[in-house]
């Protein structure tokens, strides 16, 4: 199994009068194909590591590398492009814009990274959107949907450019129990099918006991579950 992800010393401090430290000297290795869920209590520093891991923030101090490349000297341009390649974000409220269409929103991502035509875009969100249960919803809004088909939705957006890698922050946290299992049943499908790696912050117990790994955070720092 290759390393996707691997951090070593891993540290986030907000400067300040009192400085604020989010997460500390976290050193990890997630492969691909794996389901690794993020632990631990509130404050714990469980979405400032996933914003690391999706160069939505950048580190104080430790070394982060996706699929062996480094990424401490990427510019601002080379971290987006790497984000709208390889990876895929779900997040607990789902960002779908109000004034697109389900399967316009899914399209956002390819259009872009701007590797496909249209009739090539409206395929591969059409059969994302049918393969997640939604083939009847394709033109709707997404006030026109129920929480568990936007977070589908949001699902699908995620897979849109196909990448190896997706991150998940608090998933199933706004959903019902029902709904909460479709969503982490289709995470799961995605690694045992697809072969994706999935890494997601969660609450749910339940969740988080079925994953192949956990990763527990204490005040920033990597604890026994």
């Amino acid at each position: 199994m290759s390393a996707l992800i691997e951090t070593a010393g891993l540290t986030r401090v907000l400067p300040a009068a009192v400085p604020v430290t989010l997460v500390q000297d976290i050193t990890l290795t997630i492969g691909e194909g794996e389901f690794v869920a993020i632990t631990g209590p509130s404050g714990s520093g469980k979405s400032s590591l996933l914003y690391l891991l999706g160069l939505l923030d950048r580190p104080t101090a430790g070394t982060f590398a996706i699929s062996g490349r480094d990424t401490a000297g990427l510019s601002e341009r080379e971290r987006a492009e790497i984000r709208l390649a390889t990876l895929g974000f779900v997040f607990q409220f789902h960002f779908l814009l109000p004034e697109f269409t389900v399967r316009e929103n899914v399209e956002i991502p390819m259009r872009r990274l701007g590797r496909l035509g249209t009739a090539a875009m409206r395929e591969r969100s059409t059969e994302l959107l049918g393969a997640l249960g939604l083939a009847d919803h394709l033109d709707k809004r997404p006030d026109q949907l129920s929480g568990g088909q936007r977070q589908r939705v949001a699902v699908a957006r995620s897979l849109a450019n196909d990448p190896p890698l997706i991150l998940a922050d608090e998933p199933t946290g706004s959903l019902d129990s029902k709904n909460s299992e479709q969503v982490f049943a289709i995470l799961a499908a995605l690694v045992r099918e697809r072969g994706k790696t999935v890494i997601a912050v969660t609450h749910d117990t339940d969740m988080a006991a079925k994953v192949s790994r956990r990763i527990h955070l204490v005040d920033g720092q990597q604890a026994e579950a």
